[in-house]
């Protein structure tokens, strides 16, 4: 092969891969720079991850209540609420994506908490009780005393 074929040979090549990666590229970008879209009108969430907690949150709380409502006191394992409203048999597994899940339960109350693998401001930590309040907290773990999530 001649020097000029090389050269034409290279540009051609350098053409085709740069070319190529260009789907690549855009898709990389596109998934870094993408924002949050909130999955219901006043969505809290400030993350999929987030919003994946507050949801099983909110499945705990109102299978606690049914069950309540059902047999007079509320569950006191995770285990116990299964067919509980939409609550199921997977759903007992404390780890739930970037986050683990904390339960205790007694006859007459209980507590639930999400903590995140890595705390930031789109993997708040949150806390509920009986009363239902979803409380969030963005630097340590929610408690009685954080804020409400609105």
């Amino acid at each position: 092969m001649t020097k000029s074929g090389t050269r034409i040979f290279i540009v051609i090549l350098t053409l085709l891969l740069s070319t190529s990666m260009l789907p690549l590229a855009s898709l990389v970008a596109a998934q870094t720079s993408s924002t949050y879209q909130p999955k219901f009108a006043g969505d809290p969430a400030r993350s999929d991850s987030e919003a994946a907690a507050l949801a099983y949150m909110r499945v705990v709380i109102r299978a606690q209540h049914r069950f309540q409502k059902q047999y007079d006191h509320y569950a006191t394992s995770l285990a116990e609420l299964v067919h509980s409203g939409s609550f199921t048999k997977r759903m007992v597994d404390p780890n739930r994506g970037d986050y683990t899940v904390s339960f205790k339960g007694k006859k007459d109350s209980f507590v639930l908490s999400m903590t995140p693998q890595h705390q930031d401001a789109q993997h708040r930590s949150f806390y509920a009780e009986d009363d239902g309040k979803i409380h969030t907290d963005e630097d340590k773990p929610a408690d009685a005393n954080s804020p409400v999530v609105k």
